[in-house]
């Protein structure tokens, strides 16, 4: 399934989903900087995060198939991290992934909650072969655990020694929330 080309704008009480647009690289930067970040997210993301990565990925590497639907979060228009779902394909179709991260200036005030509720919404309503949205996040991250509790999310399981972050091979928890629970 290839990603919605014209993301609708979502609003919640704290944020705003939108796409991402080039003007939103600086603020990106600005929050992706930051190794408390970074620590917790996929080998690939860049640390140091630099305006030319911002620019790259708000300029158009965000609407690539590999990383499914993406939107900005913005508070007070500005960006602050990103969401995503990503629809699996195949057989594994009624599954899609999702991804969340806020920088660190704005953790604990549920505005990571709001976003991926309001997305896993989206995804419910608009792609009808998925009946299961799934995060594996790091074990380590209680903050990202809760974030996925408070939407609805239940841990499935934890994958021992599932992945390499910088060298190290660490667990990762399985949280899945399905439609017709």
């Amino acid at each position: 399934m290839t990603p919605t080309t014209n993301l609708p704008v979502l609003t919640g009480e704290l944020c705003q989903l939108r796409s991402l647009t080039l003007a939103d690289a600086p603020s990106l930067q600005r929050h992706a900087d930051d190794p408390a970040v970074a620590t917790n997210l996929f080998e690939g993301f860049p640390s140091p995060y630099t305006l030319a990565e911002a620019q790259r990925w708000c300029g158009g590497m965000c609407r690539e198939p590999a990383f499914g639907n993406v939107w900005g979060i913005a508070v007070a228009s500005e960006v602050i991290g990103c969401v995503s779902v990503r629809p699996d394909t195949g057989w594994m179709r009624c599954n899609a992934e999702v991804g969340y991260w806020i920088g660190q200036a704005h953790w604990r005030r549920g505005i990571a909650s709001e976003a991926l509720g309001l997305v896993s919404d989206w995804a419910w309503a608009n792609l009808p072969e998925v009946t299961r949205l799934y995060a594996p996040i790091f074990a380590r991250n209680a903050g990202s655990q809760a974030v996925a509790r408070r939407c609805g999310y239940q841990l499935e399981g934890v994958l021992r020694q599932s992945l390499i972050k910088n060298g190290q091979v660490i667990d990762r928890a399985l949280w899945a929330r399905y439609r017709n629970a």
